[in-house]
């Protein structure tokens, strides 16, 4: 504060002496007014995992006085929904918030940036992307496509899908139609699922109609507004493709240098917020909205330990295909299944114990 005053009074002293113009403070000059567009891959009526691009939007103006605003617009609205990294990359738009696993097709890599088959949880991902090489190594095959990826969201654990028909054993999948993300279609193809890939907005007419007999799509908040349980009733968990999914914010590279060092550190901290916000909104509503679903006749499902070992064994056989392919994969893969295998020891221990024990208490 005293530095800033004396800055200021010595620059009015230097103009009243020499009857030049007064100049803007130096602290003034460094902050010019930013003006981007955010274009995100979900839709507003998603409110839970939609409002990441909104609460980045919101810290960073609050940062830097409404200097450097951000504009946040819907699916479809500026941006066709599964376009976004193609639009930050080109410089259409400066920014997008979206899930880096709707660009399997692209490069399978990215898929690591949100989540792949029996992979890390929310607290085990955020680890890995904050004090492991996750984030290092990510932002390295970013780089290729001219952005930089900042963590911007978590889901928690999805849940494993809405079914028709019971999931009693592996025989049950072969010729199952099940609307599911790219990596997860993958894996369960090999074991005679038949993947769909169908917008969120049309997958209930899809499965009333019977065009799929299956669908997932996030967790209860979520699929209790599109009215899952109204057409299938048997409710699977857990969604092993998806042990959290990490929302991500995509940053145009040129877009990215030009900005002032403390406007950086703005959209950084923002984005470290907003993941925050994201991931209490879904462990605040997930459980009610669970208990209204069970109310309305959705059946919980445990999908059996052998079709989990199934699926388990060809997701590593994928991986293991992949990894030969693709160096970077191998690269990213290993870290990933290096950190698992360090962590999970801990958690079983103490986070795995103590979460056990606290549901077998009657209230």
């Amino acid at each position: 504060m005293h530095r800033r005053s004396f800055l200021t009074k010595a620059t009015v002293g230097a103009a009243a002496a020499g009857g030049a113009t007064l100049a803007a403070p130096v602290f003034a000059q460094d902050s010019p007014t930013v003006n981007w567009r955010l274009a995100s891959s979900f839709p507003r009526s998603a409110d839970a995992i939609y409002s990441g691009g909104e609460a980045v939007a919101k810290y960073v103006s609050e940062a830097t006085g409404g200097k450097f605003s951000i504009r946040v617009f819907p699916a479809g609205e500026i941006v066709p929904a599964l376009q976004v990294l193609d639009s930050v990359q080109n410089g259409t738009i400066e920014c997008g918030h979206s899930a880096s696993y709707y660009y399997y097709g692209k490069d399978p890599t990215l898929s690591f940036d949100a989540a792949v088959p029996f992979g890390l949880n929310t607290r085990q991902m955020n680890a890995w992307m904050r004090h492991g090489d996750g984030l290092k190594l990510l932002r390295d095959v970013f780089k290729k496509y001219n952005v930089v990826n900042f963590p911007c969201g978590y889901t928690g654990t999805q849940m494993g899908g809405w079914f028709r028909n019971e999931i009693k054993s592996v025989d049950d999948l072969k010729g199952l139609k099940f609307r599911v993300s790219a990596f997860a279609g993958a894996v369960l193809s090999r074991l005679g699922v038949v993947p769909q890939q169908i917008a969120g907005g049309d997958i209930y007419p899809a499965l009333e109609k019977g065009t799929i007999d299956a669908a997932e799509w996030i967790g209860p908040y979520d699929d209790e507004k599109l009215g899952f349980h109204k057409v299938a009733k048997n409710y699977y968990y857990p969604g092993w493709w998806e042990g959290t999914l990490q929302v991500s914010l995509y940053v145009n590279q040129d877009a990215y240098n030009k900005l002032p060092k403390h406007y950086q550190a703005a959209l950084d901290q923002a984005c470290a917020a907003a993941t925050n916000d994201m991931i209490a909104k879904y462990d605040a509503e997930n459980p009610a909205a669970l208990r209204r679903l069970v109310s309305q006749g959705a059946q919980l499902r445990a999908f059996p330990k052998p079709v989990m070992d199934a699926c388990y064994a060809e997701a590593n056989k994928l991986y293991a295909e992949m990894s030969a392919k693709s160096p970077d994969f191998k690269r990213v893969y290993d870290s990933m299944v290096a950190f698992r295998g360090d962590v999970l020891p801990w958690f079983r221990v103490a986070e795995g114990n103590f979460d056990g024990y606290m549901s077998t208490i009657r209230r």
